[in-house]
């Protein structure tokens, strides 16, 4: 669902295109504001005639004549008023909370739509502050505000009306004191306007720093960062209040300007008033209704000021929210540039090494280049690699050196600028990004856990996983018992705060291994959990390796000697390729990395596997 247009820039976003683009997000709900329109103008009219009926029990009164009439009407005004104005309150807020529930969905869900490059741009907190602050600035501009507008004005004509027809002598005065208002309204409310843009600018920079800030709040602290940290987003809420401060200041002159000319109109009134009564060119009774009309100018005057300033707010926060418009959807994109005729073409040898090296693999890459924005440098260049149906790949290399562009490639979280990527021999841009990852089940390095409980995190990949795929998955990652203890089992709402990072991992880890995909996907399981745990994982990889592909970003040594492959990336490209044992003896990078990668190794679970560990890192010192 999407009630945002998508055209022009935020700066061209003024006048006549803002006022429609504030319109596209009331247009669905124009019977409904038509409806509030039509009470909020009857609720007037009753209170416009209000003096009328005063008038009349004046006269009457003068004349000796019966109140009863009169005084019935003015307390059927009265009743009849309060249930519409009523009415209208409730009707006009409900159309305000749909307006921010559409705008919320719409945002929300181009957010998760939005290519990952695209979300990049600007800070998770700033983004989420234009789904909750500026939505409901939003509220006040495109339901009440629009309404309120419309209403003040008319109420205020028919005022201006009525009190022609009392007296013009007078009219002339009150249109004069009107008329200052008015200049002065036309003077102040632009940079009122703009004041308002500026501090909601400054308060999506609040909410993106205080988000990033704690989501760092392990890292603010242990650096004795906590001053400094709050002292940068207290600059950022200064800047706020700053702007807003100069708004206040703004309105409070206009309101003031208004304040004033309207009692200025009061009392030119009452003194021309009196003098007209004296003359016999005016009845008391007129002099008293007119009274009525003028203090009561001071409403619609005021209600106009707000809602011109709160429009003028809602405006700002409509093209703040027209921005997240802009955000890339995934599938917009083009897939490639150079397309090669033949498998053949990548000259690519991998397959030797895999245990289904005569199956189709299932999944190549062909000379490809990917950047993450234009202009900037490839992240990945030319590389070529095969995975095969089934079996170990270990991806390893220096930061930098492309592993985790690799993933985004495979995952389609980043397009290739040029060359082909193949699954199950078909190229990529055959299918689309929900049947590309159907296939793949990817664990990150920082094994986010998602809100809800540690069933909602298990089965979050496959929502209709049975109880009995889950526990197996729980058991094979050792967290079986641990899950078993907690005070609800796998309904035990989980929050980072209750788990360890390494428990996080194995949780992460159990999710992709609930089934069975073509390709699993590790950025280092292993980074964050002790020896025997590492041990368990090690097996889980071997297993599903003997059933499937499993790539993974090596980190440690022990992942690194017990892949089938093992690809050796430098400067976004593939430097070699082979076993452990051959790369150990062909390239001098890799024997660096082994000798880097054993300083943070832990010691094996098995004596195998550290029989093996020990020789690697004899034949790396001696190399």
């Amino acid at each position: 669902m999407s009630v945002l247009p998508d055209s022009g820039h935020p700066s061209s976003t003024t006048g006549a295109p803002r006022l429609r683009l504030l319109w596209s997000f009331a247009r669905p709900h124009w019977r409904g504001l038509l409806g509030g329109l039509a009470l909020a103008l009857l609720a007037s009219g009753m209170g416009l005639a209000t003096p009328m009926v005063t008038k009349w029990i004046l006269d009457a009164l003068g004349e000796g004549l019966s109140l009863t009439t009169p005084v019935i009407a003015l307390l059927v005004l009265l009743v009849v008023g309060a249930v519409v104005s009523l009415w209208q309150w409730i009707l006009l807020g409900t159309i305000g909370e749909r307006v921010v529930l559409s705008a919320r969905e719409s945002m929300v869900r181009r957010f998760f739509g939005a290519r990952i490059t695209s979300l990049g741009v600007r800070p998770a907190g700033e983004l989420s502050t234009r789904v909750t602050s500026d939505t409901l600035l939003l509220r006040e501009a495109a339901a009440d505000s629009v309404v309120g507008l419309i209403n003040g004005v008319v109420t205020l004509v028919g005022s201006l009306v009525l009190m022609a027809v009392l007296d013009l002598v007078l009219l002339g005065l009150t249109v004069a004191a009107v008329s200052v208002v008015a200049v002065a309204f036309a003077v102040l409310m632009p940079p009122i306007a703009k004041a308002h843009e500026q501090a909601q600018e400054r308060v999506g920079r609040l909410g993106g720093a205080l988000t990033e800030g704690l989501r760092a709040i392990r890292t603010v602290k242990a650096s004795r960062a906590e001053r400094r940290q709050g002292d940068q987003i207290v600059r950022e809420a200064t800047e706020a209040a700053r702007f807003s401060v100069r708004a206040v200041r703004r309105e409070a002159v206009a309101w003031t300007v208004a304040w004033s000319g309207v009692q200025l109109a009061i009392i030119l009134v009452l003194g021309v008033g009196a003098w007209r009564i004296a003359d016999g060119a005016l009845a008391v009774s007129s002099l008293i209704a007119f009274l009525l009309y003028a203090f009561g100018l001071m409403d619609p005057i005021m209600t106009l000021s707000q809602n011109v300033t709160a429009i003028q707010a809602g405006l700002a926060a409509a093209g703040r929210i027209r921005e997240t418009q802009r955000l890339e959807p995934e599938g917009t994109e083009r897939a490639t540039v150079d397309h090669p005729t033949s498998d053949t073409t990548t000259g690519d040898t991998s397959t030797s090494h895999s245990p289904g090296g005569a199956e189709t693999p299932v999944v190549r890459l062909a000379s490809v280049a990917a950047r993450y924005a234009p202009g900037a440098e490839p992240a990945v260049s030319g590389v070529d690699l095969t995975i095969p149906r089934r079996g170990h790949t270990a991806i390893v290399g220096p930061s930098g050196a492309g592993k985790t562009t690799l993933f985004s490639l495979l995952l389609r979280f980043l397009e290739p600028e040029s060359g082909e990527l193949r699954l199950d021999g078909r190229p990529y841009r055959e299918f689309s990004h929900e049947e590309v990852r159907a296939r793949f089940a990817y664990v990150e390095q920082e094994t986010p856990v998602v809100p809800g409980t540690v069933r909602d995190n298990l089965t979050f990949t496959y929502p209709d996983a049975s109880e009995d795929e889950v526990w197996t998955a729980l058991r094979k990652v050792r967290m079986a018992e641990r899950v078993a203890d907690m005070p609800d089992g796998l309904d035990t709402p989980l929050a980072s705060t209750i788990v360890s990072g390494g428990e996080r991992q194995r949780i992460a880890l159990a999710r992709a291994l609930v089934r069975t995909p073509d390709v699993l996907l590790l950025d280092e399981a292993t980074a964050q959990i002790d020896g025997l745990t590492e041990a368990a994982v090690h097996d889980c990889v071997r297993e599903r390796a003997e059933e499937a592909a499993v790539v993974t970003i090596a980190h440690r040594l022990s992942t690194v000697i017990d892949a089938d492959l093992i690809v050796v990336m430098e400067n976004g490209a593939v430097r070699a390729r082979g076993t452990h044992e051959e790369l150990l003896a062909s390239d001098e990078l890799y024997r660096d990395l082994v000798r880097a990668l054993r300083i943070a190794t832990p010691a094996p679970a098995s004596p195998e596997l550290a029989a093996e560990i020990d020789g690697a890192r004899r034949v790396a010192t001696s190399g």
